[in-house]
């Protein structure tokens, strides 16, 4: 057994761990500790292994360019490998969109586009949602506003920047549909041009088209819609941030596509290398050209050996149907939570689309159940099953398995969180 203990003066308190787990090997849904035990993964590193752990057609490519070149700084030279990843990704992305800009995590591709889009409009203003997550760096912190602990302790800021209202339940009075809650966020929006931010000053609104961190929100189509005439409207760039949603999570490629909306700018990562480190800012090429020779840069994105697991993961998604998949076993396990949602009073909502899914739990009085969550992620894991929570105020159950999971693996899952549920709500119950 691994001793955390002696190892916790090596590294820094701020990266929290939600268990004290030490893996040693993953493979497909599972992972095993350094004690041999094995868990099936709900997390799969945050819905980065989309095709699973050491998928074998990530392994050999990833394996077969390690034996040619590691690196020779992309800002120096080409490599094939990023050239053809470049290129198809252009045939995947939607609309208009297929220039990349290559970077290595998400909050780093944020950056990037924050960057892009005030250098092609030349104007400073960014509008971001509440209930947003788009990373940690200061830039990406800045446009955070999942969790008041994200930015505590940083200011100033990154300036220039304006929160909403998404169209959450949380964000809005008590009982609103979703025309309700998309007409109040909506009039937030519009609030917000006229009394605090004239719309002529603002280079982007920045958001994700299902909020990840923020609990699993999908909103209304009419709200993302009518964002995006506002932004043509009054000439802003759109940026969603796909970088969670993206790359068949959701059932489509990307998730815009579940809205009939197409972005200016495009963010991508966490799913696209298999598990290596990757992200890009994507956008056309006439918005692409505004950011000059050396306006942005980095020593490591576009990687070759990454670029090799990315094109790995594509290969795989078009010959294995992955998309089917997705919609075929996420409508299988949407059925299952509703289902759980009508057994197990705690469950207050369930919601997602694909394999993108969450459920809410509450105390009967109404009061958040982020307690109630940790108590049945704790009862999982002793069970064998490896979650995450989700949600502003810490009591969603998000789903993030991979992507060509099976029906077989996922009713192993259930089993285990509906003995953990059963538990959880005895106690609440009484």
């Amino acid at each position: 057994m691994v001793d955390l203990a002696a190892y916790k003066p090596y590294l820094s308190p701020a990266l929290a761990k939600t268990t004290d787990l030490v893996i040693d090997r993953g493979e497909g849904s599972y992972l095993w500790d350094t004690d041999g035990r094995r868990y099936l993964d709900w997390v799969q590193g945050i819905a980065v292994n989309a095709l699973g752990h050491r998928h074998p057609r990530v392994v050999a490519a990833i394996k077969a360019q390690v034996d040619k070149l590691l690196t020779a700084s992309y800002n120096m030279v080409s490599y094939e490998p990023t050239l053809e990843w470049a290129r198809r990704i252009a045939e995947v992305a939607p609309g208009d969109l297929g220039t990349t800009f290559f970077s290595n995590g998400g909050a780093e591709a944020v950056d990037g586009a924050i960057k892009l889009a005030r250098a092609h409009t030349g104007r400073p203003g960014i509008i971001a949602f509440k209930g947003s997550f788009h990373g940690r760096t200061l830039g990406a912190t800045s446009v955070t506003a999942s969790n008041a602990k994200y930015r505590l302790g940083y200011d100033p800021l990154v300036g220039g920047i304006d929160f909403t209202t998404y169209p959450a339940a949380g964000q809005a009075p008590a009982g609103y549909t979703a025309d309700e809650l998309t007409d109040f966020a909506l009039g937030q929006l519009e609030d917000l041009f006229a009394y605090q931010r004239a719309p002529q000053s603002v280079a982007a609104i920045l958001m994700e088209p299902i909020q990840g961190e923020g609990g699993y929100v999908v909103p209304p189509t009419r709200f993302v819609q009518r964002v995006r005439e506002l932004c043509d409207q009054h000439g802003i760039l759109l940026i969603f941030d796909e970088i969670q949603a993206g790359f068949g999570r959701t059932g489509t490629f990307f998730a815009s596509e579940n809205f009939g909306v197409v972005p200016d700018i495009m963010t991508i990562g966490k799913a696209m290398a298999g598990g290596l480190p990757a992200s890009g800012v994507v956008s056309t090429p006439a918005i692409m050209s505004s950011w000059g020779p050396g306006r942005h840069g980095g020593t490591f994105g576009g990687n070759p050996v990454v670029a090799a697991a990315g094109l790995a993961v594509l290969d795989e998604f078009a010959e294995a149907d992955i998309l089917t998949n997705v919609n075929t076993v996420g409508a299988y396990l949407s059925d299952k939570l509703d289902a759980l949602m009508q057994q197990f009073p705690i469950i207050t909502d369930s919601r997602g689309l694909g394999l993108m899914r969450a459920i809410e739990l509450n105390h009967l009085d109404g009061s958040p159940g982020g307690d109630l969550l940790e108590a049945v992620r704790r009862s999982c894991l002793d069970k064998g099953l490896f979650t995450l929570s989700c949600g502003v105020k810490g009591n969603g159950l998000r789903f993030a398995t991979p992507l060509n999971t099976t029906i077989a693996e996922l009713d192993e899952g259930l089993e285990i969180l509906t003995t953990a549920l059963s538990e959880v709500t005895s106690k609440e119950v009484g």
